[in-house]
């Protein structure tokens, strides 16, 4: 080497050791303290931070080791925090060279007691909200001009962002209040700071950051103060498949292995089935579990221990700072089995009565159920997911209300659903679903009459299960996503300063949503702390002249169901019903609020539908 190179190096290196210190990252920024897990990561980001010599001096707290990956701008630092720390500051001492700097890192104190975080159950209705479409609360927050990607608002196109955020749900809580959920599942809210907009959310640029086009960090946890006042609980969606292409992580990766599929884009083959495949090929299962989602969304390796600690971590992060009371996490198979399942008992460990609902889309039970914790279909190991998504019923539900009930079509497909329930070990932990932002709307047209309509929401709000709303259906929302998933997520009518027509109030709907409205309301108001409900066991008979009935029974009292699944008047013997009917004369409907005659012979109109409740 010569003399003038070797000086040009040594000088480089000399202004490398010597540059200031800087951080541009530490996540999480702050951790509390009394966790059952001692340890704790931080995440240090910042230029050829790794060259630093890292020390904590603080009673208590030992840095036990401080890893340095394959770029030189990550470090991760692994401290032991023990059980009688209070809450307090310490200084984390950062050197290089002759550079010095410290940062000064918050314990909290916890301010609820971990048990009494209490997951939704099949006591709560769950109301699922896009938060882009819903309501636009504050214009001024539309576009951010210091975001990379200060995409524009664009209501004319359904791919792009309209503006909804979380002002706009908080003005709207009267309204959600008065139908009768229990519980919010906002679709993500983190930012998603991406060239295309990525106004569903699912595409994250920052884990530990609300997206400030829908607000901030604080407001996030306002509005879920402002709901839980309300007694409703928050359920947040969360991913940990893949994350955006214009996270830090993708820019500048810490590790080669950072990611599957590194050097290059594999899509995966969007099928689930080789998890349980007992002839599976390793090509197979790698393309499930490795592939990528689609090109803007690279898909992370949560077998590398760092990301992993550093995602379980952020779920916890969120559930102390925020409050939250549930978890969605989306795509869960698309996940290695063995990671989520340590996930869930990783949370489920520091929150023993939380809830976690996994996106298991299986068009059979048998892949839904292979999914929930304890499942009957492999001992061998198991997933501590608590709850999964009833995709296989959703995906008939509509053909089954709307077609008229012979031995088997109509109602008969919701009976033998409903029958499989033997795969699941918990069925009453399903959740259950007309549709949701990733299908066609349950109403792919505006009805002619609400028959099939009204039968399908008493049977998603009577059944086994956690039932979920998806936002507008209450208002008759209809749409197929056949063009674009912009078509199935339409802004809310009256939720934005321009629109000529405001359904958030009765005076402004038709005749006919009034009567959705109303109905739904009813069912819901009236299914609030119904432990025969949310508790009870169930017995159903097969459709037989096109009648589905069944029960509901808990602590001696009962529910019974009767629905008439044609548009045509049947008169039917009950005498098939004594074994739910025997010594029942008469019974008050839910729905009329008139009392109903029980005989043995009866005549039921088109698309006739009871709610009796027997105490």
């Amino acid at each position: 080497m010569k003399k003038t190179t070797l000086i040009s190096y040594f000088l480089i290196v000399s202004l490398i050791t010597n540059a200031a210190i800087k951080i541009d990252r530490l996540e999480p920024a702050f951790w509390w303290t009394g966790m059952q897990n001692k340890e704790l990561q931080i995440m240090v980001y910042g230029p050829n931070i790794a060259q630093c010599e890292v020390s904590v001096k603080y009673p208590g707290i030992t840095l036990d080791r401080c890893i340095k990956l394959e770029s030189p701008n990550y470090l991760f630092l692994y401290l032991t925090l023990s059980d009688n720390l209070k809450p307090d500051y310490f200084d984390i001492y950062f050197r290089q060279g002759k550079q010095k700097t410290k940062y000064r890192y918050e314990l909290k104190a916890r301010n609820i007691n971990p048990e009494s975080r209490k997951g939704f159950s099949a006591s709560d209705v769950l109301y699922l909200i896009m938060p882009d479409r819903f309501a636009d609360g504050d214009p001024k927050t539309n576009v951010i001009p210091t975001m990379r990607f200060p995409a524009p608002v664009d209501r004319n196109d359904p791919n792009a962002r309209h503006g909804g955020d979380l002002q706009g749900i908080e003005q709207h809580l009267d309204y959600i209040q008065n139908l009768g959920v229990t519980a919010i599942w906002l679709n993500p809210v983190l930012e998603n700071d991406m060239p295309g907009g990525s106004y569903h959310g699912y595409a994250t640029t920052d884990y530990y950051k609300v997206d400030p086009r829908f607000g901030t960090n604080e407001y996030y946890k306002h509005l879920i103060e402002k709901c839980h006042q309300r007694g409703m609980k928050v359920v947040m969606d969360m991913i940990f498949n893949h994350c955006g292409s214009e996270h830090i992580w993708f820019i500048d990766r810490p590790s080669h292995d950072w990611f599957n599929f590194p050097d290059g884009y594999v899509q995966t083959s969007y099928r689930l089935t080789p998890h349980f495949d007992p002839y599976v090929s390793q090509y197979d299962k790698a393309i499930t579990e490795k592939g990528w989602f689609v090109q803007s969304m690279p898909d992370l390796n949560q077998h590398n221990p760092h990301l992993m600690k550093y995602l379980t971590q952020n779920s916890i992060w969120w559930i102390e700072y925020a409050n939250i009371d549930g978890i969605r996490m989306d795509t869960h198979p698309y996940v290695f089995f063995d990671s989520m399942s340590q996930w869930c008992a990783d949370i489920m460990k520091e929150y023993p009565n939380f809830n976690i609902v996994g996106e298991c889309w299986y068009n059979t039970e048998a892949g839904s159920a292979y999914w929930q914790k304890n499942s009957i279909l492999d001992p061998s190991r198991n997933s501590n997911l608590k709850s999964v998504m009833d995709f296989p019923l959703q995906g008939l539900v509509r053909d089954a209300f709307m077609q008229q009930t012979d031995s088997w079509n109509g109602l008969n497909k919701i009976y033998d659903r409903i029958a499989m329930d033997f795969m699941y070990s918990d069925p009453m932990s399903v959740l259950i679903f007309l549709d949701n932002h990733d299908t066609d709307r349950f109403l792919l047209n505006e009805p002619k009459n609400l028959g099939f309509f009204k039968q399908a929401i008493a049977f998603l709000l009577t059944t086994r299960g956690i039932p979920q709303i998806y936002y507008g259906t209450e208002i008759l929302m209809h749409g197929t996503k056949q063009k674009s998933d912009g078509l199935i997520r339409l802004d809310f009518p009256g939720g934005f300063p321009d629109d000529r027509v405001n359904d958030f109030l009765s005076s402004n709907r038709t005749p006919m949503q009034n009567e959705a409205f109303d109905f739904i309301k009813k069912i819901l108001q009236w299914r609030k702390g119904k432990e025969v409900i949310s508790k009870g066991k169930m017995i159903h008979y097969m459709p037989t002249n096109g009648l589905y009935v069944y029960q509901r029974e808990y602590n001696d009292k009962k529910v019974i169901i009767i629905m008439n699944g044609n548009d045509t008047t049947k008169t039917i013997s009950m005498t098939r019903y004594a074994e739910i009917l025997k010594g029942i004369k008469s019974a008050p409907d839910i729905i009329s609020g008139e009392i109903e005659t029980l005989s043995s012979e009866m005549t039921f109109a088109p698309r006739a539908l009871y709610i009796l409740e027997i105490n």
